[in-house]
């Protein structure tokens, strides 16, 4: 995993400097853009839902769970200021946040926590072999522990933003912690000049 972040970062660093001037990412960059990982999961939504069916938006990838304490809902927060920063072109980004915790959290879990921070937001689950296949294909880690003096758990886990332009491919990702703006400006190039 650490080889993997290593790699993208240097390639990060040497895209960044071929891209055109005003036109740079504040996060990683994949150089060359490559096919998103497919799937195919109950979603929050009612129904399963593939990643080509967002074919012609702008998808971000949040892999978190609904118990998260702190960094899950600062990212969403944060998601849902940088769409509302885009103004009526958020309309063309999708959120997709897909669960580490596939034990607890429902289609049903799902919706009610995503839409404390955009109804259009939609949650991604599966069984644990599913959601362990999409973690390993995106180079997410995630791992249980037991909460001390209970019989409750939690999670911890790697926790990027994958940007996913409307071709479906992998052309960045950010780490936790950037500001809404940053958020904003990498979707705004993915989304293209105004129409």
């Amino acid at each position: 995993m650490k080889a993997f972040i290593l790699s993208l970062l240097l390639c990060a660093g040497a895209s960044l400097a071929q891209q055109p001037a005003g036109q740079q990412f504040k996060g990683g960059v994949f150089d060359p853009p490559r096919p998103a990982p497919a799937f195919a999961l109950p979603a929050s939504s009612g129904a399963p839902v593939r990643l080509a069916d967002y074919r012609g938006k702008v998808v971000v990838l949040e892999f978190g769970f609904s118990h998260c304490p702190a960094v899950c809902p600062v990212s969403l927060a944060s998601l849902a200021a940088a769409k509302q920063q885009l103004g009526a072109r958020g309309k063309d980004v999708q959120v997709l946040f897909i669960t580490v915790d596939p034990a607890r959290d429902t289609p049903e879990r799902l919706r009610s926590y995503l839409a404390q921070f955009d109804p259009g937001f939609v949650g991604i689950t599966g069984s644990d072999a599913q959601i362990g296949q999409l973690l390993k294909d995106y180079g997410i880690s995630a791992a249980k522990h037991p909460v001390k003096g209970s019989n409750d758990y939690s999670m911890s886990h790697s926790s990027y933003l994958y940007f996913i332009d409307r071709q479906g491919r992998q052309r960045a990702m950010m780490p936790f912690g950037r500001p809404a703006a940053d958020i904003a400006h990498d979707l705004a190039i993915l989304l293209g000049p105004d129409q």
